[in-house]
């Protein structure tokens, strides 16, 4: 089971439009996805038409103890997600169970009754709590980088923290990266990737998210890319995205 927490601090990147409609290619393909909220914003849930803000979902899991399988819904075939839940920002606040309170989610998975292809968490854009029980139930990390300056250097610091939770607790995960909103005219656009590239070598997925509107629109009407525009330039490459995936493929620096 490939459990992969989507994950940046900067937001504007593109975070939840890549789990959302990550996690319905996979399913499109034949995988079994378990889809998970762990932002307290729920726009994840939001995003798969899950609107009604009173509903339960991973904030009684891991404020309550509640058996993760009774949390899980069916949105898509092959594809399940647990909401956020209207209670989940008060995990920040949790002051009972010392260090174990970051491994709460990471336990839960445990605890599945049925073993998905691809669990991806779509995590908050802050290194809190909520967000370290993402960190802490994957074995693979995706972060994705718009292309811009300003989301360089916040994967910078995002890198910074997640070596650092890597040092002190003495783990490791792979970590792979994708290009988000980009424009492949423009030069700038080019260089983030360039640089990306080589500051993590073997690790920069192969397609580009290119900037596209319906990827923006699609999630006011609770639908994915797929639901909305299938054969929008944002549905091309999210299907190109899930096969790099599946297959391990990743740029290299002559991606042009």
């Amino acid at each position: 089971m490939r459990v992969i927490a989507v994950v940046n601090q900067k937001g504007g990147v593109g975070k939840t439009t890549t789990s959302v409609n990550l996690a319905h290619a996979l399913a499109l393909g034949g995988k079994k996805i378990l889809a998970i909220d762990l932002d307290p914003q729920g726009n994840l849930s939001t995003s798969f038409g899950v609107s009604d803000p009173l509903v339960n979902g991973l904030d009684e899991v891991l404020l309550d103890g509640v058996d993760i399988n009774d949390m899980c819904l069916n949105v898509r075939e092959s594809l399940d997600i647990i909401p956020a839940g209207k209670r989940l920002g008060e995990l920040e606040f949790e002051k009972q169970g010392g260090a174990d309170r970051g491994f709460r989610l990471n336990k839960a998975l445990t605890r599945l009754t049925y073993k998905p292809d691809f669990v991806i968490i779509d995590c908050p854009p802050s290194a809190g709590l909520v967000g370290m029980n993402g960190l802490l139930a994957a074995n693979e990390l995706m972060l994705p980088v718009a292309s811009d300056f300003l989301s360089m250097q916040g994967i910078t610091r995002m890198m910074g923290i997640v070596n650092h939770v890597e040092s002190t607790l003495k783990f490791s995960t792979k970590k792979c990266f994708v290009v988000t909103r980009f424009q492949g005219r423009r030069k700038l656009a080019k260089d983030v990737k360039e640089k990306l590239i080589s500051l993590f070598p073997k690790k920069v997925l192969e397609t580009s998210i290119r900037e596209n509107v319906t990827l923006a629109e699609s999630p006011s009407f609770g639908k994915t890319i797929f639901d909305y525009k299938r054969l929008s330039n944002g549905g091309k490459d999210y299907l190109s995205l899930a096969n790099d995936v599946l297959k391990n493929k990743m740029a290299t620096n002559n991606y042009e």
